[in-house]
């Protein structure tokens, strides 16, 4: 039988290497049975304890031995968790991220054109349109841009961005799902964030060819802006995100995409709407401030009384007088009032002729039945 010894534990503010330092000599003291088979029991049922390396014991303790392993889920590539509703306001960072578009203009035969008015992109289905990237300052090693699309108005911004259901069935790459793909690069990776299904394509960026102060990145957006069970018309915003190796986001920019089957004349079409809203807004404001004109009571109520009297003047009455005597004073009161009307129109008539055949210096205007001078 082995002695029962007492053990002077330490308390359990130690660590656990000064707990076994104290327990090894003990456990050395234990006597060591060699040559027994891996199943000696004894006739009591207890087993033998068997030491089989007791230098091991004592040698020390191995403080890493519990300590867990690595975490081996981070693999390079994982794509980061993405927010719910993803932030949409432009961030150049601290290296001056900034985009660029091509001048295309407006005409019915291309197929990718920007408005800078609107900041919206037009561009026809499954066509390449190339945005150039700028920055102020180097990137470190291993940066990626991120290109994801989400829907612009609030109503619809936590719903995910997919292709319709009939492109999908015709598409047989994996992602057929993506709405955005890149172009040009074998490079390029799809994720999808298991959190929210937003889906979101990778590439790496690449540094500017000698002599070139840009990087272009080529989108192909892979559905009409009008298909059913995909878009439906509402309007999408596509969101261009620098990032390092682990997802930190270093810079962002943002802009509006219509896909439709004719760009230049859809961007014709919306930018003269839009300046002709602005412009109405403007003279209807102007329009409102300006107070309408008074019109001149006055006059017109001269105007009235003219005319009014004119037509009095026009008119005939007949008075019924009775008595021979009264009628002959009545009469030539009206004799005598007609004398002095036909006598102010005449004395008008003749102002009106002196004033526009007035005589030449020296001759006098000779009325009828006069002679002149020399006669």
């Amino acid at each position: 039988m082995m002695e029962e010894q007492s053990l002077d534990l330490p308390l359990s503010q130690g660590s656990f290497s000064e707990l076994w330092s104290v327990l090894t000599p003990s456990i050395s003291g234990i006597p060591r049975v060699n040559n027994v088979p891996q199943e000696s029991w004894r006739t009591d049922g207890s087993m033998d304890l068997m030491v089989l390396n007791d230098h091991s014991l004592v040698e020390g303790f191995d403080e890493l031995l519990f300590e867990l392993p690595p975490d081996m889920s981070a693999k390079d590539g994982v794509n980061p968790p993405s927010s719910t509703v993803p932030v949409t306001s432009d961030y150049p960072g601290e290296y001056g991220f900034q985009l660029r578009f091509q001048q295309s203009g407006t005409a019915k035969s291309v197929t990718s054109t920007f408005s800078e008015q609107l900041n919206k992109l037009y561009c026809q289905l499954a066509k390449t349109s190339p945005v150039e990237v700028l920055l102020g300052k180097e990137l470190p090693l291993g940066a990626t841009i991120r290109a994801t699309a989400v829907y612009k108005k609030t109503e619809h911004v936590a719903e995910v961005v997919r292709r319709c259901p009939h492109h999908q069935n015709e598409d047989a790459a994996e992602h057929r799902s993506h709405l955005i793909r890149v172009e040009g690069s074998q490079r390029a990776q799809y994720f999808e964030d298991p959190n929210t299904k937003r889906q979101s394509v990778t590439v790496p960026y690449e540094p500017p060819q000698l002599g070139s102060e840009i990087t272009t990145v080529l989108l192909s957006f892979m559905c009409n802006s009008s298909c059913m069970g995909g878009m439906n018309r509402r309007p999408i915003l596509t969101i261009l995100t620098l990032e390092t190796a682990e997802g930190l986001v270093l810079g962002r920019r943002c802009f509006e995409v219509r896909i439709c089957a004719c760009p230049g004349r859809d961007r014709k079409t919306e930018e003269e709407n839009s300046t002709k809203m602005q412009n109405g807004t403007k003279q209807t404001k102007k329009r409102k401030s300006t107070p309408a004109p008074v019109p001149d009571t006055s006059s017109v109520k001269k105007s009235k009384s003219t005319s009014s009297a004119e037509e009095e003047d026009k008119d005939v009455f007949v008075l019924h007088v009775r008595g021979r005597e009264r009628y002959e004073m009545l009469k030539k009161i009206n004799d005598g009032l007609e004398l002095l009307d036909k006598d102010s129109k005449t004395k008008s008539r003749v102002s009106v002729k002196q004033e526009f055949a007035v005589p030449s210096s020296g001759k006098r205007l000779l009325h009828r039945g006069e002679r002149s001078d020399s006669d």
